[in-house]
Parts: structure tokens; C-alpha cells; sequence
């Protein structure tokens, strides 16, 4: 009887191996496909991640390739020679700030490059995408090339033109100068010219006269003229170009100084007699002063 018992436990062993089996093969393989599975959503968020990075990149150099045509418009369509110093220091400053993003990007694209030829995901697209950042940032670099040489001949163009300033200031300073030296040669002249035409004339008594030095009289002795010594200050100073009448105030007058006829007349006025000058310059030929004589 326990020989029976123990076959019969012995065969339901033998019938439950192969499910054990089974079960742990089972096991193993869902383990393994966990295992898969991980694996391949890692490289799908890697290939994601690099593509993203990719597109952030592209759209990083489109910004600064649009920001660099905007900078090319300021620079081809306003007059560099016209702006002012702050305006260039503006100009120069953005364009070094595209210049940096320039570089920027260009590190970028190269670690992503060797990140993404490293990396399974990488395919033609991805090159061709590279490629073609690679030949946008290279045409960044050369307009900006272009700009920031413009930007230096306008310098230069400054310079010159304030050296020509300098040249014109220096010349209009000798100008100036020139100019001056002149006005004063003609302010000097017209002085001369002016006293050339000063002319004097004085009415007194004799005694008047003598008083201030202007005639000279004695005992039997010839009324003159002085020379030199009369009080110059007892004449009122005229203009021989517009002096055409000497009222006298008296009808008893003598010219003592000497005058050519007929280049006067003497004339009754309301208040006495009116020396009219008709020739001037024949009158005043022998003398610039004109001595009257009255009483």
C-alpha cells in the first residue's frame, strides 16, 4: 500500500515540472522585454532630444540671420558719413554682439555634430541639415565682414573729412587773418584819407585872434599869420568834401588865411555874411585853414 502511495506522489511531480519550467522561461522573457523596452525609449528620447536640439538650433541661426539683414538695411540705406559718433558706437556694438552669437552658434553646431555622428540616430537628413547650418552661418559671417568693413572706411572717410576741416579751418584762419590785416590797412587808409580832407576854420576878432595865437600884430607892424604856434583847439574841424558854407555872423569880414578867387563868394545871410565855398578843392589847395577876421 505505501509502495502504491508513493508512485501515485511521484508521477504528480513529474506531471508538474514542465509548467515550472515553463513559468520561469516566462519570467525571463518578460524581464528581458522590460529590459528592451528601456533601452529603446532611452534612444527615442535621445533621438528626440538631439532633433530638438537641432530645431532650436536652426532656429536660433534664423533669428540671427534675420537680425543680420536688419543691420544690413541700417547700414546700406542711411548715409554712414552723416551719423553721429554715438550712432557708430551704437552700430559697432550691435554687430559685435552678432558677431559673438555668430561663434556661439558655431560651437554648438559643432558639438551637436559630433554628438549626433556618434549617436545611431544619425542619418542623411541630419547631415544635409547640418550642411546647410554650416553654409548660413558662413554667409552670416561674411556680411557681417562686409558691414564691419564699412563701418571702418566710414571711420576712415571721417577722419579725412575732419582733416579737411582742420586744412579749411587753418585756411580760413589765414583768411581770418588775412582778412583782418586788410580791414585794418582800409580802416588805416580811410583815416588817412579822412584827415587828408579835415579841414579847420576859425572866426574871432582880431583881438580873438591874437589872444589864441593865431595872428600876430604890433606897432607899424604887417598883421600875419603865425606859424605853427596857434591854439589848433580854437578851429572847428570840417569835412572839405561837404563843407560848402561858413556863416560869419558879421558884416565886416577879412580872410587873413590865403584862398584862390573865385573859388568863394561871400554873401549876405540873415545873421551877416556866409563865406560859400564853390570850388573846394581849389579853395583849400594853399591851406587847410580857413581864418576869418570879423569887426
Amino acid at each position: 500500500m505505501k509502495k502504491i502511495r508513493f508512485f501515485v506522489l511521484f508521477m504528480v511531480v513529474l506531471a508538474m515540472m514542465p509548467a515550472c519550467r515553463r513559468n520561469a522561461n516566462d519570467d525571463a522573457n518578460v524581464g528581458q522585454d522590460s529590459v528592451n523596452n528601456q533601452e529603446l525609449n532611452d534612444s527615442l528620447a535621445t533621438a528626440l532630444a538631439e532633433k530638438d536640439s537641432l530645431m532650436a538650433l536652426m532656429n536660433d541661426i534664423g533669428d540671427g540671420m534675420a537680425e543680420i539683414m536688419r543691420m544690413q538695411d541700417i547700414v546700406s540705406s542711411q548715409d554712414l558719413n552723416s551719423e553721429t559718433p554715438d550712432q557708430k558706437a551704437k552700430l559697432r556694438n550691435d554687430m559685435a554682439l552678432i558677431q559673438q552669437s555668430i561663434e556661439q552658434k558655431k560651437q554648438r553646431l559643432v558639438e551637436l555634430e559630433k554628438r549626433l555622428t556618434q549617436s545611431t540616430n544619425f542619418n542623411n537628413d541630419m547631415r544635409k541639415t547640418i550642411e546647410s547650418l554650416k553654409s548660413q552661418l558662413a554667409n552670416q559671417q561674411t556680411i557681417i565682414n562686409d558691414l564691419n568693413k564699412k563701418l571702418a572706411e566710414a571711420h576712415i572717410v571721417i577722419n579725412n573729412l575732419n582733416n579737411r576741416v582742420d586744412s579749411l579751418n587753418t585756411v580760413n584762419a589765414t583768411v581770418s587773418s588775412e582778412k583782418k590785416a586788410a580791414q585794418e590797412e582800409s580802416a588805416r587808409l580811410n583815416t588817412e584819407l579822412n584827415v587828408s580832407n579835415y579841414c579847420y576854420y576859425a572866426i574871432g576878432t582880431k583881438n580873438e585872434l591874437k589872444s589864441h595865437k593865431i595872428i600876430e600884430t604890433g606897432f607899424l607892424k604887417k598883421t600875419k599869420i603865425m606859424e605853427g604856434d596857434f591854439e589848433k583847439s580854437y578851429f572847428t574841424r570840417a569835412d572839405k568834401r561837404t563843407l560848402t558854407e561858413v556863416p560869419i555872423h558879421s558884416n565886416k569880414v577879412q580872410l587873413m588865411s590865403k584862398h584862390p578867387s573865385g573859388s568863394y563868394n561871400l554873401v549876405d545871410g540873415a545873421n551877416g555874411k556866409v563865406l560859400r565855398i564853390t570850388n573846394p578843392s581849389k579853395f583849400w589847395e594853399l591851406s587847410n585853414y580857413l581864418i576869418i577876421k570879423i569887426n
